[in-house]
């Protein structure tokens, strides 16, 4: 198990960024949480096995397709053992 936290940035805030994060993730079994920052960007951790991660990572990379992503920082964290995957407010 890995977990990464990623902050998306570009036009990613009221396109439907976190529902579609959501749904990509839990398709592939991670876990953790996406949502929206005040400064634009949208926050997310995801954990699960590395392949896992990486798909979700690629996908990150575009989002859904009213997105815009300019770029992502993406950062190792220690997996907590997380159980399902949810958007934050």
């Amino acid at each position: 198990m890995i977990r990464r936290r990623i902050v998306v940035h570009g036009q990613v805030q009221g396109v439907g960024f976190r529902y579609s994060a959501r749904q990509r993730a839990s398709s592939l079994n991670l876990a953790g949480f996406v949502r929206n920052a005040p400064n634009g960007v949208v926050e997310a951790e995801i954990e699960g096995d590395e392949v896992a991660v990486q798909q979700m990572l690629d996908w990150l990379r575009h989002g859904p397709a009213w997105a815009t992503v300019d770029a992502l920082e993406v950062t190792e964290c220690t997996p907590n053992d997380e159980h399902g995957f949810r958007i934050e407010r």
